[in-house]
């Protein structure tokens, strides 16, 4: 049967059917993946975000999981809230997508009930408060490590980390996903504050890159967000634009290879 999950206080709810066959996860049958090597799709995932001087810059790769099975090697982490705030997800991809349309709605509720001046505009702490507040009064039921991170006129540049459990950190930079366990010492070894814009999407590509080379769970593209006073960009690298980790071979692109 359905399993609810619902805060009575917020009016959250999320419904999650229990899966028993290989097309409730998305997976052709035609493919012969065994039911038991199935589970729920889940974004395994290399997530971060960091501060520079003026704005902040989130990156993800694009791998998505579902036991042994790719369920998708080019899907997008870096989810829109506002249009000065992003959140990267990790975790159960149905959860992160659930939480994140549940604070883009409230937060724009707040706006519009608080006669906000810049529609379409948040506090990036009210944002990460919200956030935090939905994962910690379900941690018990969700699995969903967030980062939300963005740039307004009250604060500046900020960076949230929301890890499992619901914690709410403000850092200069933070990392999430199983390949942050890769890349956490290299992260803390070359971080320098006050990076310029250039400077800090680099960082965030090698580190990245780093992971994906490491991490069986990370892969795909690179996908960035750079968040400013002016607005957002997005940008996203193939794997033959991306760094080489170390021991890598070079990416051949397909086009490239001469029968």
């Amino acid at each position: 049967g359905d399993l609810v999950l619902a805060d009575p206080a917020t009016g959250f709810e999320l419904r999650h059917r229990r899966r028993t066959n290989p097309m409730d996860h998305g997976v052709p049958a035609a493919l012969g993946v065994a039911p038991e090597l199935m589970e729920e799709v889940s974004t395994g995932t290399t997530i971060m975000a960091c501060v520079y001087d003026g704005g902040v810059v989130l990156g993800a790769d694009s791998r998505t999981s579902s036991g042994n099975y790719v369920a998708n090697r080019a899907s997008d982490k870096i989810t829109q809230v506002m249009d000065n705030v992003w959140m990267c997800r990790s975790g159960s991809a149905a959860d992160t997508q659930n939480v994140c349309a549940f604070v883009k709605n409230a937060v724009e509720e707040h706006g519009i009930m608080s006669g906000s001046d810049e529609p379409g505009m948040a506090d990036v702490k009210l944002v990460a408060n919200v956030t935090m507040q939905i994962a910690y009064r379900n941690k018990d039921r969700l699995s969903a490590g967030m980062i939300i991170a963005g740039w307004d006129r009250r604060a500046g540049p900020q960076v949230f980390g929301i890890p499992l459990g619901g914690s709410l950190e403000k850092c200069d930079f933070t990392l999430g996903g199983s390949g942050s366990t890769y890349i956490t010492g290299f992260c803390d070894d070359t971080w320098k504050p006050g990076m310029s814009r250039e400077e800090a999407e680099a960082w965030i590509r090698r580190a990245i890159s780093i992971a994906i080379s490491r991490d069986a769970s990370s892969g795909g593209v690179i996908r960035l967000v750079t968040i400013h006073e002016n607005g957002a960009e997005k940008q996203m690298f193939e794997p033959a634009q991306q760094p080489l980790a170390y021991d890598e071979l070079p990416v051949i692109r397909r086009e490239e290879v001469v029968a």
